[in-house]
């Protein structure tokens, strides 16, 4: 089921599965989570969608429910392109249920299983059952069961593809960051992301990082400054572009950018919050520590790699900047098995 163009200025333009609630049925209503008397959880009343239990577990996450049921409606909208499921409407009786598996194809860190049932709650247009096997953030091993869900069967295999492109490349993400992480542990620095990030999902994306171990560098433009070699030829210089950005934004950490050391010192003096050491050798990057000796924090970039990740945190750097997090990191593997109707009374009966 899709929306027009038009319907997408609505807030709530699909039918939306109340999870949890009994009596709870699809759309706004009774049991939406919706309410302004809901002092856990509130919304706009007009911008709510998801079943609340479920949109509580994305706060407790750091997600925005609006930004992803935004994004699950644009994943399945995308997918069924105004139209229906042909293969499935065709093959599928209207009426059967079935009893699915998402399961880890191979071994890595799982991330984005909420947002995967966001994306079944805009697609279900009857009540559906999940029993969560793990948590975002979690180690999986090749064939673990990581969510099981229980729905109509057209309304599965609908939402199966786009649930499963969200959570498989968040879990890459999370797989990818947790390889990082893993390496630095005991340095005392840490991996974090860039924004480097896919348009229109860099919140999902960098969650991921944050369940693979990792930590988010800004947001956006707004959130921090960050002056960049541009930066510097613009303004003529790397002290008089970080002089600037502090006299038009007093209040904003500044994060500059040098690639040698002579360009350390002016830095420092001017007041640097965060030094980015670009494309520093490991020995430059020791004699940078040496230098700033805990007067701001640093952070290398560049040269990085997982065989050399260590070496470059042992040196006292405070942060490893590493945007293939996001940008590069092959998907984790996990399918969508339905079980068979057999199988499916000998687990009810058990």
């Amino acid at each position: 089921m899709s929306s027009t163009p038009d319907d997408r200025t609505q807030p709530v333009a699909l039918p939306l599965l109340q999870i949890g609630l009994p009596g709870g049925g699809p759309g706004c209503g009774d049991a939406c989570g919706c309410g302004a008397d809901d002092e856990a959880y509130e919304l706009d009343p007009m911008e709510c969608g998801l079943d609340p239990d479920l949109a509580q577990l994305l706060v407790d996450a750091g997600l925005d429910p609006v930004k992803v049921e935004d994004i699950a409606h644009m994943a399945i909208e995308e997918d069924l392109d105004n139209g229906v499921d042909v293969t499935t409407v065709a093959t599928i009786p209207e009426d059967a249920t079935a009893v699915g598996d998402f399961t880890a194809r191979e071994a890595g860190t799982v991330a984005g299983l909420r947002v995967a049932e966001a994306v079944l709650s805009i697609v279900c247009t009857d009540e559906f059952e999940v029993e969560r096997h793990v948590e975002d953030g979690d180690r999986v091993a090749a064939g673990q069961k990581l969510l099981t869900v229980r729905t109509r069967t057209r309304d599965l295999l609908t939402a199966e593809r786009s649930a499963l492109n969200l959570l498989c490349r968040l879990s890459g993400i999370a797989t990818a960051t947790r390889a990082w992480a893993d390496a630095l542990e005991g340095t005392g620095a840490r991996v974090r992301d860039t924004r480097k990030t896919t348009p229109g999902l860099r919140v999902l994306e960098k969650y991921a990082v944050r369940c693979g171990g990792g930590v988010n560098h800004r947001m956006s433009l707004s959130d921090a400054a960050l002056v960049k070699d541009n930066h510097v030829v613009a303004a003529g210089g790397v002290a008089e572009a970080f002089k600037a950005v502090r006299a038009e934004f007093p209040d904003v950490d500044v994060e500059v950018e040098v690639d040698t050391l002579d360009q350390i010192p002016p830095v420092l003096e001017a007041g640097a919050d965060l030094i980015l050491l670009d494309n520093f050798t490991l020995e430059e990057t020791r004699r940078a520590v040496e230098l700033v000796a805990g007067r701001a924090a640093l952070e290398s970039s560049g040269r990085l790699t997982l065989d050399n990740a260590r070496a470059y945190g042992e040196t006292g750097v405070d942060f490893l900047a590493v945007g293939a997090l996001t940008h590069s990191s092959p998907i984790l593997d996990i399918g969508l098995d339905l079980r068979a109707s057999g199988t499916e009374r000998e687990a009810e009966a058990g």
